[in-house]
């Protein structure tokens, strides 16, 4: 036979049990005390035990008290926590969030999915961009938030991830081979560019561009032509492309940062609640790579 416990016994039983004293505990839960009192008496009989050893020194709990205590906090905070969620207003905004090219189709679907059933009156409005750009953005009120990639020694945004940049190319493809090496980058606002050609640079690698100043759906396509290489995140390697190792002679890259940047003034709650969704969802991702 299935038994309900009352919240509002328990809650007079853990306010008495913090306080060891039933004005005290009345004071505390805008009741009289014999009210209180009464409560305490009705949860003793729903359990058929002594919760309280009375005394001329005040209220000492039993064990079988004792034993209750921990588990009807527990209950009445999970309470608390249904409650507030159920009740409270629908959070209410715009949010312009910034992002870059590459993770809009990898990162953000699940993560917008969650955060708009969660919120349906919040209007979000995306700004892709290259990372740089969208530092600016940030600058200048233009967004509210922004993910960027950056590298490791950057100051200033919360790291939420970090990935390793690859070499790619197609696969069984010959481009890596040629010199000057082929190379297909979005355009000069890349954030991996100046890493790119540090890193040619360093090793004394010619290297040309065959294409710029085009999105990165355009760029894998030269990729996929085995026109060009071009560099990736780890995580954001098509599956029909290639990861080229060292073996291939190409240099080493570095890895790099996925930071969120929230704007220094006020961001309010619905910026707030959606940094929130990106921390989970980019954590949790990254994770289960």
């Amino acid at each position: 036979m299935i038994r309900n416990l009352d919240t509002s016994l328990l809650r007079a039983f853990a306010a008495v049990a913090g306080t060891g004293n039933m004005t005290a505990s009345a004071a505390k839960l805008g009741l009289t005390q014999g009210a209180v009192s009464q409560q305490i008496r009705r949860l003793e009989e729903t359990l058929q035990c002594a919760l309280f050893d009375r005394s001329r020194r005040g209220l000492k709990l039993t064990k079988r008290g004792e034993q209750l205590l921990g588990p009807s906090r527990q209950l009445l905070e999970l309470n608390d926590e249904i409650w507030n969620e159920m009740t409270a207003p629908p959070m209410r905004g715009e949010v312009r969030l910034g992002i870059p090219y590459d993770l809009i189709t990898t990162y953000l679907p699940l993560v917008l999915e969650g955060f708009v059933e969660a919120n349906p009156q919040i209007e979000v409005s995306l700004v892709s961009a290259a990372s740089p750009e969208l530092l600016d953005a940030m600058k200048k009120g233009e967004v509210d938030l922004a993910l960027v990639e950056e590298p490791l020694d950057s100051t200033g945004g919360e790291c939420l991830c970090v990935e390793r940049l690859l070499w790619i190319g197609r696969k069984d493809g010959t481009a890596f081979q040629k010199r000057p090496l082929p190379l297909s980058i979005v355009d000069e606002t890349c954030a991996f560019r100046p890493s790119i050609v540090t890193a040619l640079e360093q090793t004394g690698m010619p290297w040309r561009s065959v294409f710029e100043n085009g999105n990165i759906e355009a760029t894998m396509t030269t990729v996929r032509a085995d026109l060009a290489v071009t560099a990736s995140l780890a995580s954001l390697v098509p599956d029909d492309l290639e990861v080229l190792s060292r073996a291939t002679g190409l240099p080493d890259l570095p890895s790099f940062a996925i930071n969120l940047y929230l704007r220094d003034i006020d961001p309010g709650p619905a910026i707030n609640e959606l940094a929130s969704f990106l921390r989970d969802g980019i954590v949790a991702r990254s994770r289960g790579r």
